[in-house]
């Protein structure tokens, strides 16, 4: 792996930090664009923008593109600047999303457009064993795939309850993991580069509010289902954490009419009524598939199998009611879904939309429910922006960070 660029020692107060987070952003939004734009859409002067400019560029983190930046003039043409993509040999972050039965690695320029990826199956690993097992895929992925550009870090995001400030999954009840320091096992695997972790439902709301929908910014509610069920909650471009990192536990919302017997004692919680596991299981008593293997209902729904389809609509309108639920108590500029099959296939997000709206009391319009902007690549996209997230927050304290990692390496 290469380098990280070395950082110049910065000085002076937050504020020279903020006008760097103003222009980094304004760039990410607006970019390919002229310096005096940015001061115009960042309301800094234009000496602060290109004090800033300069360097963000000497960081590795914008370049000047060659051509002039609109119509020509008298003077000076503007030079317009952009965010230094990894395609042009700028920084990139490597990203993995730790899932039950396998793990998804990636590799995303800082727009959080995916450069290469890579599906790691480990059903039936140990969980003590996970975290070795990830972290020598992903050191030889990076390897091949990181190339000369700047790596700037490793995001990770995973499901149950991670609080990112510490580093540590604070619990995960389907890999049996309680107060595991994640970010620093992985850290120290990958020779000391820099590693961030956190919820995987968070995470992907977070890369809506970054690289997404507008809407996003204002306020957004996601929920995440799969092996595990949880959800996430951004208002006016942060995402809510809560108290222990705690907030968006949602797994044992209560369905009507399940009877589903959950772990946690009563029947009828949404993860038991509505994961991929309780449907594989659900489609392995119904005869639709050889094994309990959620990916292999989709892919029998995709084939034309009416049984597949019919048990995967069923899944999207329970998942629909929990939608409605958390539109009534947020009413949310966007609610965000996050569910495989849907992904793939436009009419589940249909059946989510429609009971959605059918059952809340205060949206009665189906384009406020919505799907990733990433699609497929969600999840390596999400996992980078652990990492990209505190970037474009704070870039002049995160260089130096990347910097002394580089340097302790």
């Amino acid at each position: 792996m290469p380098p990280a660029p070395q950082t110049p020692r910065m000085v002076g107060d937050g504020r020279r930090e903020a006008n760097a987070a103003l222009v980094l952003r304004a760039v990410l939004d607006h970019g390919p664009v002229a310096r005096s734009a940015v001061a115009r859409l960042s309301g800094l002067s234009p000496a602060a923008v290109s004090r800033q400019a300069t360097d963000l560029t000497r960081l590795g983190l914008l370049r000047e593109l060659p051509g002039p930046a609109g119509a020509g003039g008298v003077g000076r043409p503007r030079i317009p600047v952009d965010l230094h993509l990894g395609a042009s040999g700028g920084p990139v972050a490597g990203g993995v999303h730790l899932g039950v039965p396998a793990s998804t690695l990636g590799l995303v320029d800082l727009r959080g457009r995916v450069l290469a990826r890579r599906l790691v199956p480990h059903d039936g690993l140990a969980p003590d064993r996970l975290p070795a097992t990830v972290a020598a895929e992903l050191r030889a992925f990076l390897d091949a795939h990181v190339g000369t550009r700047p790596l700037l870090g490793v995001g990770a995001a995973l499901g149950g309850r991670v609080d990112p400030e510490a580093g540590t999954v604070v619990r995960h009840d389907a890999l049996r993991w309680h107060h595991r320091p994640l970010a620093a096992e992985l850290s120290r695997a990958l020779h000391g580069l820099p590693v961030r972790v956190d919820n995987h439902a968070r995470a992907i709301a977070q890369s809506e509010i970054l690289f997404g929908r507008p809407a996003a910014r204002r306020s957004l509610v996601h929920l995440f289902v799969g092996n595990v069920v949880d959800a996430a909650l951004g208002i006016a471009g942060v995402v809510h954490h809560g108290p222990g990192s705690a907030a968006g536990d949602v797994a044992h919302l209560p369905v009507p009419d399940s009877t589903v017997p959950c772990p946690c004692g009563r029947s009828g919680c949404l993860e038991a009524t509505a994961s991929n596991t309780a449907v594989a299981r659900t489609a392995l008593r119904r005869g639709i598939v050889p094994e309990a293997d959620y990916f292999l209902v989709v892919d029998a729904a995709a084939a034309g199998d009416r049984r597949a389809d019919r048990l995967l609509r069923e899944r999207a309108r329970v998942v629909g009611r929990a939608a409605a639920l958390l539109l009534d108590i947020a009413n949310p500029d966007l609610l965000l879904v996050t569910e495989y099959a849907a992904l793939l296939d436009p009419e589940y997000l249909e059946e989510i939309r429609g009971a959605a709206v059918d059952l809340s009391y205060v949206c009665d319009d189906p384009e406020r429910v919505v799907g990733p902007h990433a699609g497929p690549a969600t999840l390596p996209v999400a996992a980078g922006t652990v990492l990209l997230n505190p970037l474009f927050r704070a870039p002049l304290r995160a260089m130096r960070e990347v910097a002394a990692a580089d340097r302790n390496g």
